[in-house]
């Protein structure tokens, strides 16, 4: 990364070429001797000493010399220099609120608009030597200065509005709301600082607002609130604009507003908000991405904020605003090639303006789902993109140094005069001077090193949106392909055609294409809608047609097409990005699961533009992490918000997985561990948030002293396939809630206590309608809570006593059978320490072997006529004679019959280990435990497999059967004497 001119060590640098007297000319060093003792000369006249100390001296004839505003200033109110010697306030980094406290006394008995204004640009000249200072003097970086420069203007501007606000008031009365709420002015600041980004001498996007309609509350001179602040904004602008004192406080620029320059100077929060959903453009959704409140009612600003958070940010990845962000890249392209802007590092080729718009179009598109993205800092933005993977870290290296070099070239262009501008000086002298200024040795090697960084970023703003750029030209081909589309061809022309494009039955094709067309989803299409349909058919005619199974793949991606066209925004998603078009047409053909799956939650079409990670699922840490950049931004009490992206995080991660799965042949034990983490992350997340919502309400309950250490008293047990860490593609979570409630009632919280347990029930409650729920973006799971003691009919979460009394006396074999798979999820480690104490006890308990292998047995015939009648001549791999079920029932009774005397056989809660131990232990032969473990993960691959085929868990192959078969004489052995 380039550091020449990033880091403070430029100062040193400079004093470096200072002393080298052959480096300088020798008429600017005579320059800045002239300054110096022309400074000094004023401070003599005004009895101010002449600073002594070496450093002191050192870094103002720097000043001087790259700052012909430092000089002026200075030397014509020494008395300023006088104020910044005394509170060393040129060699401190001011803490957060300094600006507000250091205006607000100078204006505090002030009540003349004029008087208002003179002090307050009085201030601003100050603090704005003071920060030119430090920036060419090396005593703040870009980031200090450019948080100093909006702090300061924060401060101006919300000030004068404060004295003005309560001038209004002695005349007008106060502005009130039609309920009597009292109401102050919202200002918004937009651009730079918004961001807390602001360029020395620029000037401030600002909007007005006010929160309702209303009066004031005088009993004379009554106005409307509307008048009262349009009253209000015009006396700002006079104080700001200078037009009543000697000198401006900030330019002004209104024109980012409702309806721009003929826009009303302030509107309601009602009026705004209904002009952005009617005429709100995308280039106003550019212009608010980095709007924040900055003076007057900033919590009431904030809230306006949230209501047109939809506006900026689509609940979607918005494809359909590539269009109007192409436009306008296009248009400053064509201002770049009209108005030339040579030498300008803003408006130029490769300039900021470029590196802004790049992250912009991210945030646009991205932002509704990616949160994360809703960040006004552009640097910041750059960040995360490449954290996210959404650009290399190699640029945004490189867009991050040119902003770093841009932005601090613009600060010493501004600085030298006070005056804003973002051109490069054509004089060689002056060229020189910013050189140095920014660390260089000279002007030809800044020139170069700016000329390559201008030149990546253009490049880097040439690629962005270039995708749809890049598509070839129709060729006589596609244009056939549209023709077909449209209906423009006789049926046989049409269907030769088809045919040599690769379709087999292009009857069939032709056929599919008319139902589309004559479909209600179609035929209610809008016409942007109908247009970006008309784009894409062609091209899934055309790449289907190539495929290994054309007709297949049309068919199914058409049922897909049906399913989104309405929402025209995956449409665009398909027509910019061919390459996942092309992976979506792959996965059709190798599982019809997957498109069902897409058709469910067609966010997920997004996840085939990066096949860096759409086959390779994440490890359980990356899987962590993921999760928690998802949710921490989102409040603890919008709920709504958490389960959506908890849903989104699933489907996106099971999409991976069963990307995987179907196309890198994938291990059957890897994909049941990647899907059972996902559950168990969100499980142990949803825990976690629904803990903490419950105590901050009602204050923290208090476990029993039986559970040492004790802090929540509150666990998840999972049985069946999660228990097992066999999870599958479409699998419910079988839970069990245990808690440890002591008598007596919640404290801490917010709201009124309850009793300990009713903490737990409600807990409980939360967890299930968490995972349950209905969102926009489906739900989470489907739960089985019938496992707990006395099933549906026992309360939802049982007390770990109650729980252990139940087991050891109440609970049947099959329970107990149930028990050989469960293992704790999360929650109170101490909690889940404890159940598996109570697990191992309850397997490990002495049993009649006779007595169980009936009993299994009966449960066994049970399950299997519930399940039947199966198809002749087929294999259930599931529920058949010799399948999972059986092998499942086989370990659990060889583990119950067993643990007594073996307790390792009970560590794990997985068939494949419990088979293995068993095998350690010698109560199986190491052949057989073998067999069963091989039969058993080869009949849940073959599931898996037949699962994103869509088709029912049945086999007709030979090899299947008879591996069933051998299953079966095992089950005999144990079980026969039992069914006899």
């Amino acid at each position: 990364m380039l550091t020449l001119c990033l880091t403070r060590d430029w100062y040193s640098k400079l004093i470096y070429y200072q002393n080298k007297s052959s480096s300088i000319p020798v008429e600017i060093l005579e320059q800045q001797e002239r300054k110096w003792n022309s400074f000094c000369q004023a401070l003599k006249e005004s009895d101010i000493p002449v600073p002594t100390s070496s450093l002191m001296i050192s870094n103002l004839k720097t000043a001087f010399l790259f700052s012909d505003f430092i000089f002026n200033s200075l030397t014509r109110n020494t008395h300023i220099f006088e104020e910044l010697m005394g509170s060393n306030d040129l060699y401190r980094t001011y803490p957060p609120g300094t600006y507000v406290e250091s205006l607000s006394p100078l204006l505090h008995d002030i009540v003349e608009e004029k008087q208002i204004a003179e002090q307050t640009s009085h201030f601003r000249c100050r603090e704005m030597i003071r920060i030119a200072f430090r920036d060419l003097t090396g005593h703040a970086d870009l980031s200090e200065t450019m948080s100093d420069l909006s702090a300061l203007a924060d401060a101006c501007i919300d000030h004068v509005f404060s004295k003005l606000y309560d001038a209004l008031i002695k005349q007008y009365g106060i502005p009130q709301s039609s309920s009597g709420q009292h109401q102050n002015i919202v200002v918004l600041g937009l651009g730079k600082l918004g961001a807390r980004e602001l360029n020395f001498s620029s000037d401030v996007d600002l909007m007005f607002a006010f929160p309702d309609i209303g009066m004031t509350n005088r009993t004379f001179a009554t106005i409307t609130n509307h008048e009262f602040f349009s009253l209000l904004a015009q006396s700002f602008l006079k104080v700001f604009a200078g037009s009543i004192s000697s000198g401006i406080i900030f330019r002004v620029d209104l024109r980012l507003r409702p309806f721009g320059e003929n826009g009303p100077l302030v509107m309601s929060f009602n009026s705004i908000e209904k002009y952005y959903e009617s005429q709100g453009r995308e280039w106003e959704r550019y212009a608010l991405i980095k709007a924040r409140a900055v003076a007057g009612d900033r919590k009431a600003g904030d809230h306006l904020l949230k209501r047109l958070n939809p506006f900026i940010y689509r609940r979607y990845l918005d494809y359909n605003t590539f269009d109007a962000l192409r436009e306008m890249k296009q248009s400053i392209h064509d201002e770049i090639k009209r108005r030339g802007f040579v030498g300008n590092i803003k408006l130029g080729p490769g300039g900021i303006r470029e590196i802004e718009f790049f992250g912009q179009v991210f945030q646009l598109i991205r932002g509704g789902v990616e949160p994360l993205l809703q960040e006004p800092s552009i640097l910041r933005v750059l960040q995360i993109l490449s954290e996210e993977k959404h650009i290399r870290r190699s640029v945004c290296n490189e867009l991050t140094d040119a902003y770093w070099l841009m932005r601090n070239t613009e600060h010493r262009l501004q600085e030298f005069d006070d005056r804003q501008t973002h051109s490069l000086p054509k004089d060689a002298k002056k060229c020189l001077l910013l050189a140095l200024s920014l660390g260089f040795p000279d002007a030809d090697e800044f020139h170069r090193q700016l000329d390559i960084q201008m030149k990546q970023v253009h490049y880097h703003f040439n690629q962005i949106l270039s995708a749809a750029e890049n598509i070839q030209p129709a060729t006589n081909q596609t244009q056939r392909f549209e023709n077909i589309w449209k209906n423009q061809l006789e049926l046989k022309e049409g269907e030769d055609i088809l045919f040599s494009a690769g379709f087999k039955s292009p009857a069939d094709i032709r056929k599919q294409i008319e139902l589309l067309q004559n479909d209600t989803a179609t035929r209610s299409l809008s016409r942007e809608g109908r247009r970006r349909l008309d784009q894409l058919m062609p091209r899934i005619i055309e790449i289907t047609g190539k495929s290994d199974h054309p007709e297949l793949s049309f068919s199914r991606i058409t049922e897909l097409i049906k399913t989104i066209e309405q929402r025209t925004n995956y449409l665009s998603l398909l027509i910019e990005n061919p390459s996942a078009l092309k992976r979506l047409v792959s996965l059709s053909i190798a599982s019809p699961w997957i498109i069902q799956f897409l058709t469910r939650h067609p966010v997920l079409l997004d996840e085939l533009l990066d096949t860096r990670i759409l086959y390779r699922p994440p490890d359980r840490q990356q899987l962590a992490d993921e999760l928690e950049k998802k949710l921490e931004h989102i409040p603890l009490n919008d709920l709504e918000m958490q389960i959506e992206q908890l849903c989104i995080f699933k489907q996106i991660n099971i999409l991976r997985v069963a990307a995987a799965d179907i196309s890198a042949n994938y291990p059957l034990m890897r994909v049941s561990d990647h899907l059972s983490d996902i559950a168990e992350l969100i499980l142990s997340r949803i825990f976690q948030l629904s803990f903490e919502h419950l105590s901050e309400k009602y204050g923290y309950p208090s476990c029993s002293t039986d559970i040492e250490n004790g802090k929540q008293g509150f666990a998840v047990i999972a049985y069946g396939k999660l228990g097992g860490i066999e999870l599958g593609y479409g699998s419910d979570l079988d839970m069990v809630f245990l808690h440890a409630a002591d008598s007596g009632k919640t404290t801490g919280g917010k709201g009124t206590s309850i009793d300990n347990s009713q903490f737990y029930a409600r807990l409980g409650q939360r967890i299930i309608h968490t995972l349950t729920s209905h969102t926009r973006a489906g739900r989470l799971y489907e739960i089985d809570m019938r496992l707990r003691p006395s099933g549906s009919s026992g309360p939802l979460v049982s007390h770990i006593k109650t729980f252990r009394e139940y087991l050891a006396d109440k609970a049947w074999t099959w329970e107990h059978q149930a028990l050989v798979r469960a293992r704790s999820i999360c929650g109170d480690p101490a909690l889940c320490l404890l159940f598996e104490a109570i697990r191992k006890e309850t397997l490990m308990k002495k049993r009649d072997k006779s007595e169980l292998r009936v009993e299994i047995c009966e449960m066994r015939e049970k399950i299997r006529k519930a399940h039947g009648p199966f198809e002749p001549k087929k294999f259930h791999l599931k529920q058949g004679r010799g399948g999972i079920i059986d092998i499942e029932f086989i370990v659990q009774y060889l583990v119950l019959a067993n643990a007594s005397q073996h307790s390792e056989i009970v560590t794990w809660s997985d068939n494949v280990r419990q088979l293995e131990a068993l095998a350690q232990t010698g109560i199986l032969e190491q052949e057989t435990s073998l067999f069963l473990k091989q039969a058993y993960l080869s009949f849940r691959a073959n599931v898996h497999h037949l699962n994103l085929q869509d088709q029912p868990p049945v086999s007709d192959q030979t090899e299947i059967q008879a591996i069933g078969y051998k299953v079966e004489k095992i089950w005999k052995t144990y079980f026969a004497s039992a069914a006899g």
